[in-house]
């Protein structure tokens, strides 16, 4: 017994330098296992809002990026890239309440018109975006993003809201050469937490607008604004124009500070941004025309009057595709009103014959009746922002 253990044990001594390599062999399933996963491609670049980290200055920071799903690892395309500057209440240092509001949220409710990559750093609490660290931050972060993710430098914007709108409008007086074009939101160049700036209302606009020179601005405003008063946006407004140079005034009634829900949910602004490119050749392209408009933008549009017989054939009840009312429709003298669910009344204004809003509702709240080939109601759609929902109509008799 004792003889046949030492005879296999020498066997196996004798043969150890090959099993190595039948273990490995080509025909060996272990080998085979081995090489597909080496083979294996490394896996795809996830895309969405990614949490990141930096150091500057010996300090070391959260931030988030944003790459479109379409972003590709493997392909040399170019991709637009966006600087965006939050506002106070995001302040913070877990790298992610940035994001909440403004911009990202924008981007979270209509990803397909955002096809750009979004850069979102984080003010610590006790900072501000003005302070020269802060700037130092908000310019490393883009350009650390902007070597890895391969954005575009003659597309990159800059955009800020509130307390990140004092500190976008730093970063395009100091370095006007990096932006293709800017969009500030509830803000100005008069900073609250120093009202000495407003010694320097005389001039202070005007060397803004002397160091953007033809850089394309676009500033939005709530009329009721009582945080930053929209007289900043108005001021610098007047100095862009006499200075010719490229700037758009968007004065928002019924909103107060919060215009950045609505301004970055206007389908124009990504549009506009893509429009807009910073020439890096030496042969660039003569400068553009001086550009300066003002709108005020009413809350909603204005209501039109309709026949108590119009707004009749509107009347009824309408129903989600299993049969239950969601609203009932009435007139009560010349106007018309909507009763939900839940009992709640509504009364509605009419921007055509066929479409209505809340009078005291959301501004971007439609709500719209169909028609058959006869003329006849057929159903009724509500769209927002977000959504669209479509209600049959209960056959008249029915709903007796």
């Amino acid at each position: 017994m004792f003889r046949c253990a030492r005879t296999l044990a020498v066997c196996l001594f004798l043969a150890w330098p090959v099993l190595p390599a039948l273990a490995l062999s080509p025909q060996s399933p272990h080998a085979a296992a081995a090489n597909a996963r080496a083979a294996q491609p490394e896996p795809p670049q996830e895309t969405g809002f990614l949490n990141r980290r930096i150091e500057v200055h010996g300090a070391a920071y959260r931030f988030q990026v944003y790459l479109p799903e379409e972003w590709r690892r493997d392909d040399r395309k170019q991709w637009p890239i966006i600087l965006y500057l939050h506002g106070r209440g995001e302040r913070g240092s877990e790298g992610m309440w940035q994001t909440q509001i403004g911009l990202p949220q924008a981007v979270r409710d209509h990803p397909e018109r955002w096809p750009f990559i979004i850069v979102m750093p984080q003010c610590p609490l006790a900072s501000y975006w003005t302070d020269p660290d802060m700037q130092a931050l908000a310019l490393a972060a883009l350009d650390r993003e902007t070597t890895e993710f391969r954005g575009d430098p003659e597309r990159t914007y800059l955009t800020g809201l509130s307390l990140g709108g004092y500190g976008a409008w730093e970063l395009a007086r100091l370095h006007p050469q990096r932006w293709a074009a800017v969009a500030i939101a509830a803000s100005g160049i008069f900073w609250s937490y120093a009202p000495e700036r407003w010694q320097q209302v005389s001039t202070l606009p005007a060397e803004y607008a002397r160091a953007l020179g033809r850089t394309p601005v676009w500033l939005f405003h709530g009329a009721d604004d009582t945080l930053v008063p929209p007289r900043e946006s108005e001021l610098t407004f007047e100095a862009f124009k006499a200075a010719g140079g490229r700037i758009r005034l968007w004065i928002y009634e019924g909103l107060k500070h919060d215009c950045w829900t609505r301004a970055y949910n206007e389908p124009e602004l990504p549009r506009w941004l893509l429009a807009h490119r910073r020439e890096t050749t030496p042969a660039a392209e003569p400068e553009q025309p001086a550009f300066a408009e003002r709108r005020v933008i009413p809350f909603h549009p204005p209501a039109i009057k309709l026949t108590s017989a119009h707004l009749d054939s509107l009347s009824g009840e309408y129903c989600d595709p299993k049969g239950n009312v969601v609203v009932a429709v009435f007139r009560q003298g010349d106007q018309l009103y909507e009763k939900n669910r839940q009992g709640e009344i509504a009364e509605l204004a009419a921007e055509s014959p066929s479409t209505f809003f809340y009078l005291n509702g959301s501004s971007t709240t439609r709500l719209s009746f169909e028609r058959d080939s006869q003329g006849r109601i057929t159903a009724l759609v509500l769209r927002d922002d977000r959504r669209e929902e479509r209600w049959e109509r209960r056959p008249q008799a029915a709903s007796r």
